[in-house]
């Protein structure tokens, strides 16, 4: 069964847990010199990939008891706000290897590869697997992370630097790890409680 408030709460964290990472970066370097749709394309897809790996590590822990889980979670929570909040910003940029040609199979590849290599145990990624464990609605979490994802790629291809004036990314970034301390306080008291 799909819940839209697991959607909607997917969503938000990992929309604002991502849009401040170098991937949109990446993404937006990889669109100012080919084909959007094309970069995109790529993009996605390796988004998806991270999205479904994230969402099985998730089931698997719903298997173990719920308080234990619940308090796993809470500490994983906590560990990426942290992350977020002392999180140095070192200003240094992706290097990306430009595709040798502007065909869709060497640009969408490209971004593909960029992005499975760099995302790989990457925060989001765990953040999903936090969610499905804590909401045991996979497919919800699935859904509002890959569209999260979707959309940082998009905003990052199409428009980051505009968005960047206009929305300072300390702010993005503080806002982010608030929404996980929250979450990191229901997963503690779900783990107390029971």
């Amino acid at each position: 069964m799909i819940s839209f408030t697991v959607m909607a709460i997917t969503f938000g964290v990992v929309f604002l847990a991502e849009l401040p990472d170098k991937t949109a970066l990446a993404g937006l370097m990889l669109g100012t010199r080919y084909r959007a749709s094309y970069v995109f394309a790529g993009v996605a897809a390796a988004f998806a990939v991270h999205v479904a790996l994230a969402i099985a590590a998730g089931s698997v822990l719903t298997l173990l008891p719920h308080r234990l889980v619940q308090a796993v979670v809470a500490a994983l929570f906590l560990a990426g706000a942290l992350v977020l909040l002392f999180k140095k910003d070192d200003g240094e940029e992706e290097n990306v290897k430009a595709p040798a040609d502007q065909s869709f199979w060497k640009v969408s590849g490209a971004g593909f590869m960029l992005i499975l290599v760099a995302e790989f145990g990457d925060l989001t990624q765990i953040m999903t697997a936090n969610l499905a464990a804590r909401y045991d609605s996979s497919v919800s979490v699935g859904i509002g992370a890959v569209l999260a994802l979707w959309t940082v790629a998009a905003i990052g291809i199409v428009g980051g630097r505009t968005l960047m004036k206009y929305v300072p990314l300390r702010l993005i970034t503080k806002v982010a790890a608030g929404l996980m301390l929250v979450l990191a306080g229901f997963s503690a008291y779900e783990a107390v409680v029971g």
